[in-house]
């Protein structure tokens, strides 16, 4: 499996030469899915989405879908997911997205999909894979209020594939807290490993290897 997780897309070339990396051709030469399932539960502004897909769009990719998880007959999701050569999910709210897989019967089928393809995620979409996407570590993170904003108690981890969580937007403008002390807190008190990334870095996952592609700042706390 092959994961390129991300806070805020593929901003600079270390990112892109990563993905060329893992894709093994060119993007011209391969076919992208747009996931934007979890930005539709954010509310204001969404010109973050837009300058995102413009990104990943003027790479060139011969084919370039976008594809919503909900509302669409499952097996159509998934043979849209099986057209792609890469799968990227953008950001939003994490709980929505995991939800949407979950209740839509998603979670195998997208999973034996990702088994031969490149996943690249996107702030929310870099977090769904954590065993620990829970109501606990939403109140262990501070995101507790995304998961109520859904008139929702409880999540449901889509896949459980890690025991460590993603935090991105380490040192971002867009989210002033975000910094040194505000990891450090998060990390005091929580009881399982957290990566804090910020806007210029990914998480690689290459089967079982876990490295950093970055040309910005991260921690890891275990």
């Amino acid at each position: 499996m092959n994961l390129l997780l991300t806070a805020s897309g593929l901003r600079n070339e270390s990112l892109r030469d990563a993905l060329r990396d893992m894709l093994g051709k060119p993007f011209g030469s391969a076919n992208v899915v747009y996931v934007p399932t979890a930005s539709v539960a954010e509310p204001g502004d969404h010109g973050w989405l837009l300058a995102d897909m413009n990104r990943l769009h003027g790479l060139g990719w011969r084919e370039f879908d976008v594809l919503e998880l909900n509302g669409l007959p499952r097996q159509m999701v998934l043979d849209r997911l099986l057209r792609a050569d890469v799968v990227h999910v953008g950001g939003g709210n994490q709980y929505h997205l995991a939800r949407s897989i979950t209740g839509n019967g998603l979670a195998d089928g997208f999973l034996e999909a990702l088994e031969s393809r490149v996943y690249v995620g996107m702030s929310a979409g870099s977090m769904i894979f954590s065993q620990n996407l829970t109501t606990h570590s939403a109140e262990v993170i501070g995101d507790a209020a995304d998961l109520h904003a859904l008139g929702a108690t409880a999540v449901e981890p889509p896949f459980g594939l890690f025991d460590w969580y993603l935090k991105p937007h380490l040192h971002s403008p867009d989210f002033p807290e975000r910094d040194d002390a505000w990891a450090g807190r998060i990390a005091a008190r929580a009881d399982f490993p957290v990566w804090f990334i910020d806007d210029d870095t990914a998480v690689r996952v290459r089967d079982d290897t876990v490295d950093v592609v970055s040309e910005g700042r991260w921690r890891f706390c275990p």
